[in-house]
């Protein structure tokens, strides 16, 4: 049985605050429809001031999540660690692993927009020592012990559900990112499929005496839709998808790895590249991914689409995978 996500970014180009609402509550609904249906996770992200009104707050959304499920995770990928106070990051993760019972998995990134550092007046050249620092505050907070935090004696409470500590994970495409994971003794997830990173990640375990594992991305993780009509799908929504894979390139430099990052500027080469995927319920069942990522409301997708997407999803394909 794959795993089975639903990935959720709230981006809405030009949508008002009505509009806005209606698009956060029905994601809630869907993540309560997939938590019914046996869909393994809820993932999201965190972007700041992007005109598409791209989703910043994360745990915010995780939390509403939670209060609307029983049994799914929701999966922040990622946290830009350095745009947040440690200290009030490491009580929030706590009380959402309460909240939840552990089923919070937080990947901790940098972050590839200046100007996201920019809008806090965070100092992009410090990013990697900010990194080290929230990661490292992280693990001591959740001891529930006094530690060392800027030069004074620091405690926090409650201490999180999960032993030792919630599921924290270092993502990046960098040898950086991998060295920090290892050091630290956190799991390592590659933004991309980076077999030279992972064997990179464990030769720095090795070194550094600590242990971990990778979650890394296949070769290909599309990002998909569920149509009975691929043709029609693409024809009146390609537009949507085509508006986050452009807004998601532009953001990037050509030194970024990402799974789902496109080169294409029109729809045809969209759906020619095989990033976004529009598929049957058939198509969807053949496959034979060990993760499916279903993506009902990408890129501003209305809502009785988006629906239609995840109904297909959750009642043609998963019972054929044998949920």
């Amino acid at each position: 049985m794959p795993v089975t996500v639903v990935r959720f970014n709230l981006v809405a180009p030009g949508a008002g605050p009505a509009a806005l609402s209606a698009r956060y509550r029905a994601a809630l609904e869907m993540a309560a429809y997939a938590d019914e249906h046996g869909i393994s996770t809820v993932q999201t992200e965190e972007h700041h001031g992007a005109d598409n009104n791209w989703l910043p707050s994360p745990f915010t959304f995780a939390g509403a999540v939670f209060g609307a499920t029983r049994r799914i995770a929701v999966t922040v990928s990622a946290v830009i660690g350095p745009l947040h106070d440690p200290l009030r990051l490491a009580e929030d993760i706590a009380v959402l692993d309460l909240l939840s019972g552990g089923r919070l998995v937080t990947v901790a990134g940098i972050g590839y927009r200046p100007e996201e550092y920019a809008l806090f007046d965070v100092d992009w050249k410090r990013r990697g020592r900010l990194q080290d620092e929230v990661l490292q505050t992280l693990l001591r907070a959740w001891t529930g012990e006094e530690f060392e935090y800027r030069g004074r004696r620091v405690r926090l409470t409650p201490r999180p559900y999960t032993e030792p500590h919630p599921l924290l994970l270092v993502g990046g495409s960098s040898g950086a990112a991998a060295r920090r994971a290892a050091r630290l003794g956190l799991p390592f997830f590659p933004s991309a499929h980076l077999p030279q990173l992972e064997a990179y990640y464990k030769e720095k375990l090795t070194e550094y005496g600590t242990e971990g594992w990778v979650m890394m991305p296949a070769a290909e993780t599309p990002l998909l839709h569920v149509a009975e009509d691929p043709d029609r799908a693409w024809a009146e929504y390609g537009g949507h998808f085509l508006h986050e894979a452009r807004t998601y390139a532009s953001w990037q430099s050509e030194q970024i790895r990402s799974a789902v990052r496109s080169a294409a500027t029109t729809v045809e080469e969209l759906r020619a590249e095989g990033v976004y995927r529009v598929l049957t319920p058939q198509e969807c069942v053949a496959l034979g991914a060990d993760s499916l990522v279903l993506h009902p409301l990408a890129g501003g997708m209305p809502l009785e689409e988006g629906w239609r997407s995840l109904r297909l999803f959750a009642e043609r394909v998963l019972p054929a995978l044998g949920n």
